[in-house]
C-alpha cells in the first residue's frame, strides 16, 4: 500500500514535517510504501498558483506536464494519506489550499473516494486554531469522498482529530510524535480493512 504525507508548510524541517515523518515512519514499519509531498515546492513551478476556474468541468490544463501532474498522479494511486499543515490565521496555509482547490479533476473522476486519510496541524499557541484547522482538512477530504479517522487504536486509546500539537513540536509537545505514529497505524488499519473499495 501507498501512505503518502501532504505537507501544506512552506518550512521543510518545521514541526509539520516532523508529524508527517513521525506517521510515515510508522506506516513505513507496516510495510507501506511512503512519501511525502512538499506542497511549497510543487506550487512554485505553477504559473498560477490558486485555481481560477477557468473550466465548469475541470480537465488538468492548467498543470499538464508540471511537477503538480505527477503529485495528482500519486494521490491518485495512495491508499491512505497523512495531510497537515501549520496552523495559519485559525486555517489551512495558502500553500495548501491553492494545492487542494487545485485538485478539481480527481474529484471529478472520484480518485480519492474510499482514500483514507488523518491530519497533523501545529500552532504556535497551546490553544492557536489546531483544531480549526484540523476540520478544515477533514472538510477538504470529505468533499473527496475520502475515509477520514482520527488518532484512536485498539491498544492505544479511542483518539481525537489527530495528531494536533503546540510548536516547536520537538521542544514543546512530545506526545505528539507519539500521536502521529497512533494516527498512521489506524490510517493504515483501516486503508487495509477497506483496499478492496478503492479502485486505483
Amino acid at each position: 500500500m501507498l501512505i503518502l504525507g501532504i505537507n501544506g508548510s512552506p518550512r521543510k524541517k518545521g514541526s509539520t514535517s516532523f508529524l508527517i515523518g513521525a506517521g510515515l515512519e510508522k506506516a513505513a514499519e507496516q510495510g507501506c510504501e511512503t512519501r511525502e509531498i512538499f506542497v511549497t515546492d510543487i506550487m512554485s513551478g505553477q504559473k498560477n498558483p490558486f485555481c481560477r476556474h477557468c473550466l465548469p468541468k475541470c480537465d488538468g490544463r492548467c498543470y499538464r506536464d508540471t511537477d503538480l501532474e505527477g503529485a495528482y498522479q500519486e494521490l491518485s494511486r495512495a491508499d491512505g494519506l497523512i495531510m497537515g499543515s501549520p496552523v495559519y490565521f485559525g486555517t489551512v496555509s495558502a500553500q495548501l489550499k491553492g494545492f487542494w482547490d487545485k485538485t478539481r479533476s480527481l474529484r471529478s473522476q472520484k480518485s480519492l473516494v474510499n482514500t483514507v486519510g488523518g491530519v497533523v496541524t501545529a500552532g504556535a499557541a497551546l490553544f492557536g486554531g489546531q483544531e480549526t484547522t484540523a476540520k478544515a482538512l477533514f472538510d477538504m477530504m470529505l468533499i473527496h469522498g475520502m475515509t477520514i479517522v482520527g488518532d484512536g487504536l485498539d491498544e492505544a486509546d479511542a483518539g481525537h482529530h489527530g495528531a494536533l500539537a503546540t510548536a516547536p513540536v520537538k521542544e514543546k509537545d512530545h506526545a505528539a510524535a507519539a500521536r502521529a505514529r497512533i494516527l498512521a497505524q489506524r490510517i493504515v488499519e483501516v486503508a487495509e480493512a477497506t483496499q478492496k473499495l478503492r479502485a486505483k
